[in-house]
């Protein structure tokens, strides 16, 4: 490996230097961000161009939402033990070359498989963004950078489902995907000529492969089963793959307790705070998961809308976020994080609630608009002083892979509730181009939505804390965005 550090210069954000440097992590993190949510636009063209069941449409989120959220602790790994730029543009290289897979796919087999190589590759960049502004640019910028990352990444996030719906519109689905190629290749410019090599000296000398392999197979057991038998119901098949899941899971736990230099210390999870802001993660997470999936179809299917204008339906909930999350972290820090984390879950459930009112003749601006923006609003109360809760439940040695978890299990529960959900409503086959039936189980997820919000602000309410122990970590400073909290950057940066 060579020496253990690469000495670079700190970088002035106000050179040229900087600005591009900012400009690649930009738009790395933004490729991975958009396609976790851009892609909900496009389910129904893509179903209707396939003739695809429901399981396709639901293995078309989750292929990629697997992989990344199994791989994407491995990828902060290898940028901190063998170059973060270096992983950087290898993931963003192999986001591109499956993203071209994704346009030019003849069939849902093939669009699900490369959504899984998709996944890696968000793997692979999503955590190099912030840990290469961190560690390159000089003590002073860091801050102004990161404000800077974050804003322009809220942006993006903004805009993304609102370009994809104009894509889709004016020529096909497959932009939404081969959009990502020139993008791809712009990052990889600036990066190679801009974006000096870094790498963590006390990063861990050895990978915990296993674990990932264990996680990552147990996570994809589970998913199949879950999503197979409310396709085809509990075959002997489905109820296999559900078992070697889940003992792939608890191997998982094994080989992290007894590895040296585990992927996830598990002794992390001694802190009550952490466990507790898990479980809130998991189950906030997992209805914004079930509800982004079905929303936009609904929007199409049911209410008439264009991909259009049912793409741009979640942009004041981005923009809310954008403006509110690092209000939110402050106030947090002045009051304590268990308020916020009660009372934003159960705004977010009656903003769900309100969402029973999108019908066949629903209006934009008298039903969608205020429904999305009450539950904004309670997103945007609840995701910062969860991340702060977070950060503050574990030492700053161990404050990367405490939110690197955190963004896992976020994953992990829209990647769950998309496989589930559907069969809890009845929604199967072909139901998603029959408004009746559709609009039937939407109904039903949008009331198993609300309790999940609901189940989250009462775990908040006995479970945290009143103070934040290290009030220091709940001024966030990076964008809440929809997908999943937010990354931390390292502690050691």
């Amino acid at each position: 490996m060579g020496s253990p550090a690469v000495q670079v210069p700190a970088v002035r954000l106000s050179s040229p230097q900087g600005r591009w440097l900012l400009l690649a992590t930009v738009l790395g993190s933004g490729l991975a961000m958009l396609d976790a949510t851009v892609v909900n636009v496009a389910l129904g063209r893509i179903g209707t161009e396939f003739d695809a069941g429901f399981a396709g449409l639901q293995w078309t989120l989750n292929g990629y939402a697997l992989t990344l959220a199994s791989f994407i602790l491995l990828g902060g790994s290898l940028g901190d033990r063998l170059g973060r730029r270096r992983i950087f543009i290898v993931g963003t290289v192999w986001f591109a070359a499956a993203s071209l897979l994704c346009g030019i796919a003849p069939n849902v087999e093939m669009l699900v498989a490369a959504r899984a190589l998709q996944g890696v590759g968000g793997a692979l960049l999503t955590p190099g963004s912030l840990a290469i502004i961190s560690a390159s640019l000089h003590p002073d910028d860091r801050s102004r950078a990161i404000g800077a990352w974050s804003g322009l990444g809220g942006i993006a996030a903004a805009i993304g489902p609102f370009v994809g719906g104009y894509l889709i519109d004016v020529w096909s689905w497959r932009l939404v995907f081969l959009i990502n190629l020139p993008l791809a290749v712009l990052v990889v410019v600036v990066a190679l000529k801009y974006v000096p090599e870094t790498v963590d000296a006390q990063a861990s000398p050895q990978l915990d492969i296993p674990g990932a392999v264990l996680g990552a197979a147990g996570l994809a057991g589970l998913t199949y089963a879950l999503i197979a038998a409310g396709d085809v119901g509990w075959s002997t098949a489905t109820v296999a793959s559900g078992v070697v899941g889940i003992a792939c899971l608890v191997a998982f736990v094994v080989v992290e307790r007894r590895s040296k230099h585990p992927l996830v210390p598990l002794d992390l999870f001694a802190s009550t705070q952490f466990t507790a802001a898990n479980v809130v993660t998991f189950a906030v997470y997992g209805a914004m998961g079930g509800l982004f999936f079905l929303l936009v179809l609904d929007l199409q299917v049911v209410a008439g809308f264009s991909p259009l204008v049912a793409g741009s339906a979640l942009l004041p909930l981005t923009v809310l976020m954008l403006l509110l999350s690092a209000r939110a972290g402050a106030l947090a820090q002045r009051i304590g994080p268990r308020l916020l984390m009660t009372v934003g879950p159960l705004i977010c459930a009656a903003g769900v609630l309100l969402m029973l009112r999108i019908g066949p003749d629903a209006s934009y601006l008298l039903d969608v608009l205020p429904a999305v923006t009450v539950f904004g609003l309670g997103l945007s109360a609840t995701v910062a002083p969860l991340t702060a809760t977070v950060l503050a439940s574990a030492e700053d040695r161990h404050a990367g892979v405490a939110s690197g978890v955190n963004n896992a299990v976020a994953r992990a529960a829209g990647l769950l509730a998309v496989a589930v959900l559907p069969a809890v409503a009845g929604l199967s086959g072909a139901d998603y181009r029959q408004p009746e039936l559709f609009e039937d189980g939407f109904t039903t997820v949008l009331w198993v939505c609300a309790g999940l919000l609901a189940l989250g602000g009462a775990i908040s309410a006995v479970s945290i804390d009143r103070r934040l122990r290290r009030p220091d970590v709940a001024d966030q400073r990076t964008h809440c965005a929809v997908a999943a909290p937010p990354l931390h950057r390292s502690a050691g940066a």
